[in-house]
């Protein structure tokens, strides 16, 4: 989306500068903001920072709110930067607009417009209209790029799905007697654990969870001071199948559910619940059922880390936007060794999703190649 206001001058470092800065503190909230977005606000006056906060979580202040507090009587006639529109309406909280217009500030730099229909576009107006002055656009492409999951949300409906997994060069997650531990490095591991931490659910099926046993959580140490965020661990199900043991059930580290359809084994039904873990009968269990389910629950970012059957499922339906692909530099063989990706019902190369935004980079030994398959409706 185009930004219809007027836009920064592109040699402008300062705006630029100011506005990294709030991209900076926007990411303190990854992971934890769902169904809001991550914003960072910086205020500046003569070339110093004199208030700064950040969106922690949905029900709490936004960024403006934090920042205004630091600063105090030092907001007046200063420049407010903010990598996101301030709001313009009443929510959980009161709108921002008012309140940068109440602090006396003289000019607000915008990183991008609130794709939000409740917003969007009208905390600008509101702002020149109490005679602010305001500049939009800065750093546009790596605000929209931060918050790319909560603007397919906003758009879309529905959460952003990411599909993650390692490969071996010759395309294989397995070798053929199902054995996986570990195609990918230390260091891709670790990437991985990070991904988790800025998700809000993660979604596995009954094969995955059989055969691997997952923790699916973040892994990431406590520093004492910040929790650990772990996401909402997702079991597709539609057989109930389900092992006794398995560490998902573990609810103490990270809450889990169970979606499932039909008329579910009520003695397994109860042992789950006892140790806390969720289950939803969902009337038919598809991954766009699923995707919506956790829509109504609030989610953004879903992570898919499914074998090949349930992740071609997932693409077919539309619930895969991004690629993240580890590449180890390992070659295991075997005709019957599972892919990544099962029968998507092509019969053509011509036919082949073609990923766009292509980027790659190197993590430990193996190669991260991630991409964005094209947009449907």
């Amino acid at each position: 989306m185009t930004s219809p206001f007027p836009t920064a001058p592109a040699d402008d470092e300062t705006h630029r500068f100011w506005m990294q800065r709030c991209l900076t503190l926007a990411r303190q909230g990854l992971g934890r903001t769902a169904p809001n977005p991550m914003v960072g606000c910086a205020i500046v006056r003569d070339g110093e920072a004199v208030g700064e906060g950040f969106h922690p979580k949905a029900g709490e202040p936004h960024a403006e709110v934090f920042a205004l507090r630091a600063a105090g009587d030092r907001a007046f006639g200063a420049t407010l930067y903010v990598s996101l529109e301030p709001c313009n309406h009443y929510g959980r909280t009161p709108p921002c607009s008012e309140a940068v217009i109440q602090a006396g500030v003289a000019r607000v730099v915008v990183g991008m417009v609130d794709p939000d229909p409740r917003v969007s576009g009208g905390g600008i107006e509101r702002l020149r209209a109490a005679g602010i002055e305001v500049i939009v656009g800065v750093e546009e492409r790596a605000c929209r790029d931060l918050n790319e999951a909560f603007i397919h949300r906003i758009v879309r409906q529905r959460p952003f799905g990411i599909l993650k997994y390692a490969m071996t060069l010759d395309g294989k997650i397995a070798t053929t007697s199902g054995h996986s531990a570990w195609v990918s490095s230390p260091e891709a591991r670790a990437y991985v654990h990070r991904l988790r931490s800025h998700s809000d659910a993660i979604i596995v099926g009954t094969n995955t969870l059989r055969r691997d046993n997952p923790h699916l959580t973040s892994h990431q140490p406590e520093d004492g001071s910040v929790s650990v965020h772990n996401p909402l661990r997702v079991v597709m199900s539609r057989s109930f199948d389900l092992p006794e043991q398995a560490r998902l059930w573990q609810t103490q580290i990270a809450p889990t559910v169970v979606l499932t359809q039909g008329d579910p084994n009520p003695e397994r039904l109860a042992q789950l619940r006892d140790r806390q873990v969720e289950v939803a009968i969902l009337p038919a269990l598809t991954p766009k059922a699923a995707m919506e389910y956790l829509y109504q629950r609030g989610c953004s970012t879903v992570l898919w880390e499914c074998g090949g059957t349930l992740s071609a499922q997932a693409i077919a339906q539309g619930c895969v936007q991004k690629v993240l692909a580890f590449i180890a530099p390992k070659v295991i063989g075997g005709q019957t060794a599972p892919s990544p990706v099962g029968d998507l019902g092509l019969t053509q190369m011509t036919d082949a999703l073609a990923l766009e935004r292509l980027s790659v980079e190197r993590v430990g030994q193996d190669y991260l190649l991630s991409g964005y398959l094209p947009e449907t409706a």
